[in-house]
């Protein structure tokens, strides 16, 4: 991977004049919405603004760089086809705030006199947004049209789109092999950040996951098991394990391709020189609902009726402990149900203790974030990923199509 990375460092938009040219830039600006002036996340609004403006924030460095801008995104999945309720136009309004300048949304992605706009109207320090990428049904097909279009508005190509880069598509792919094609200094930072905590950690390198299905992220896991120091378990991911081990699970959420693979992880982990620790006790909850009967558990045997919703306090207590001594750690995935009060404990000490280390800290995945942002310690971590499936498939060592375009460009 050190290779591959001395080429994408070469391909970095940072040593290169953007001044006076046209750029088109592919952001993740796929943010969440809420109905304006709700506070509540949209479902099918009429009007709507951004709910979390991280993504967009992350990618100003980028933008503000004196060039004539043109950006693309996508935002939600629309299907190929347009959908108002995923229109670019509230994350235009919320990036024109941010700028501090005016940002122009466009009406189409490169039809709607999109062309005469670039090619005449748009200056130095100027933004053109257009319109969500993916209602062109060629952007998930990687369709060469849609890309040469993409091309032809603009001098050379960036991409800053960290999160869609394990994606082959038209406008984080294809594009890439018609313009002259560059790095954004986020995704040159993402691509740096985890890929150091694969090559060259500071020991101890703990790992703690969480989320759902252990079939998800077995191949982090088996990545680790060959890295990692300890790996740390948590969230409904830890009941495959113990079905695994054939330790009863009440009514607490598990899936088949997920026990198979957790009892494929606890068979490696036996050869493995990797500690893979799981939790100790749990809270337990009748219902997933934050009004239902609770229960904390001494053991992690689940009684019919009940199911696992956290991780107990002797489990937060060894997990955290393991933080605080690790040289680094690589946090991916909640240890419970954290956005119901009665069960964000795990999660609120996992966060705590990260953002208390004093070893170098890296956390991604959007539920991870999410609890960061919660719980008001998004600014205490030495890298916040923007990154879901394509942090997860880089640090499993997965080549990204979005940066291997860039490398080969």
């Amino acid at each position: 991977m050190a290779e591959a990375l001395l080429s994408f460092a070469k391909a970095s938009v940072r040593d290169v004049q953007v001044k006076g040219r046209r750029v088109l830039v592919r952001v993740d600006f796929n943010v969440p919405l809420r109905p304006a002036g709700s506070g509540r996340e949209a479902e099918e609004p009429a009007q709507y603004e951004v709910a979390d403006d991280t993504r967009i924030r992350a990618a100003l460095p980028t933008i503000e760089r004196g060039a004539a801008v043109i950006l693309v995104s996508h935002l939600g999945r629309p299907g190929g086809k347009p959908d108002p309720a995923l229109s670019m136009k509230p994350v235009g309004a919320r990036l024109e705030e941010l700028l501090g300048t005016k940002v122009q949304v466009a009406n189409g992605v490169i039809e709607a006199g999109v062309d005469v706009i670039c090619g005449g109207g748009l200056g130095p320090g100027d933004v053109l947004l257009l319109e969500n990428v993916r209602f062109e049904p060629g952007e998930t097909r990687n369709d060469p049209k849609l890309a040469e279009g993409l091309a032809s508005l603009a001098d050379l190509y960036v991409n800053d789109a960290f999160g869609a880069a394990h994606r082959a598509h038209a406008s984080t792919e294809g594009v890439a092999h018609h313009i002259p094609a560059y790095a954004g200094l986020l995704l040159e930072k993402e691509v740096t950040e985890l890929s150091r905590v694969v090559e060259s950690p500071k020991r101890p390198l703990v790992v703690v996951l969480g989320g759902a299905k252990v079939s998800d992220k077995v191949g982090v896991i088996d990545r680790f098991l060959e890295l990692a120091d300890q790996i740390l378990i948590g969230g409904a991911m830890c009941f495959s394990f113990f079905r695994a081990q054939g330790i009863a699970i009440g009514d607490s959420l598990s899936d088949a391709e997920s026990v198979e693979a957790a009892r494929e992880a606890l068979a490696k982990a036996e050869q493995a020189e990797c500690e893979l620790l799981l939790p100790v006790d749990l809270v337990l909850g009748r219902e997933f609902d934050a009004g239902t009967e609770t229960k904390e558990s001494d053991g992690v045997e689940v009684p019919d009726g009940w199911m696992g919703l956290d991780i107990g306090p002797r489990s937060r207590e060894l997990y955290a402990e393991a933080v605080a001594g690790a040289g680094t750690v690589l946090w991916n995935g909640p240890m419970g149900a954290f956005e119901l009060e009665p069960f964000a404990a795990g999660t609120r000490a996992v966060a705590e203790a990260v953002a208390k280390a004093e070893g170098t800290t890296v956390v991604g995945g959007g539920d991870s974030v999410a609890a960061l942002v919660q719980f008001g310690l998004d600014d205490r971590v030495d890298w916040v990923s923007t990154g879901g499936g394509a942090s997860l498939e880089l640090l499993e060592g997965k080549k990204l199509p979005g940066v291997e375009a860039l490398i080969d460009a």
